[in-house]
């Protein structure tokens, strides 16, 4: 399958999927090429593959170049890349100030990864100021633009008044928004919800898509809020927690 551009700047991404899909190798070899032509959103797809490895050599290092790259042309996803990478250590030391600094560029973007990321900083004050307010502020503003993670927090933050009025109503409302928008503590927040309104059944359906979607950092904490439940068909769900949780640190 040719690898083709709808113009020379912009990638058709739904045959790039199809390829990458069915013949990852050829795929990256695409990109390579449409990234040395300056196509942004190659470069950016080329810091994703040789961040994961997929049809390429694994090399962070390199990525986080090629989102450099892409960040000088522009591109508001890379910036947020760049920010992951510099946040992590993913190709090179860890600097909290200046992935801040391009997850704030990426916010004040547009990009809803970006606001999500720099209020992760302003929260937890790595890289920043602790600053909560600003933090429930990019929180909400990503959270409007329907994203999942951020309604969780944006609900947990009025849900317990932090640093803001509380509203149980509202924070409630964007808990049910994050777990129809897939996210695994979303999910998890808004089966607290309908379990405390006696909705037992709906809630283990909520709770099951959790544990479906959750990594070993969520399973963690969640496996034991389980055994501490009022209903004892919740409770009775933590041993499943605590097997996925086996299963993922063991790498299955």
């Amino acid at each position: 399958m040719a690898f083709a551009l709808r113009n020379r700047q912009e990638l058709d991404s739904e045959q790039f999927a199809q390829m990458l899909e069915h013949s990852p190798a050829k795929a990256a070899q695409a990109i390579l090429a449409a990234a040395a032509e300056d196509v942004v959103d190659a470069q950016l797809l080329l810091g994703q593959i040789l961040l994961d490895g997929r049809g390429i050599e694994k090399d962070p290092d390199l990525a986080r170049r090629w989102f450099s790259i892409a960040v000088s042309r522009g591109s508001a996803m890379a910036g947020n890349m760049l920010g992951r990478c510099l946040e992590h250590g993913w190709g090179g030391a860890v600097n909290p100030a200046q992935a801040a600094r391009h997850y704030r560029m990426a916010a004040e973007a547009g990009l809803d990864w970006g606001m999500y990321n720099y209020a992760n900083m302003l929260a937890t004050g790595r890289g920043v100021s602790q600053d909560h307010k600003a933090a429930q502020a990019w929180y909400r503003q990503a959270a409007e633009q329907g994203h999942g993670k951020s309604m969780n927090l944006l609900g947990r933050y009025l849900e317990e008044g932090q640093h803001c009025q509380g509203n149980v109503l509202e924070a409630q409302g964007w808990y049910q928004r994050s777990a129809q928008a897939g996210d695994f503590r979303g999910q998890f927040s808004h089966a607290g919800v309908l379990a405390a309104l006696g909705q037992t059944e709906e809630a283990l359906a909520w709770l099951q898509r959790a544990l479906a979607g959750g990594n070993a950092n969520f399973l963690r904490v969640a496996g034991p809020a389980l055994e501490q439940a009022e209903q004892s068909e919740i409770r009775s769900l933590a041993s499943a927690y605590r097997t996925r949780l086996a299963q993922l640190e063991a790498g299955h």
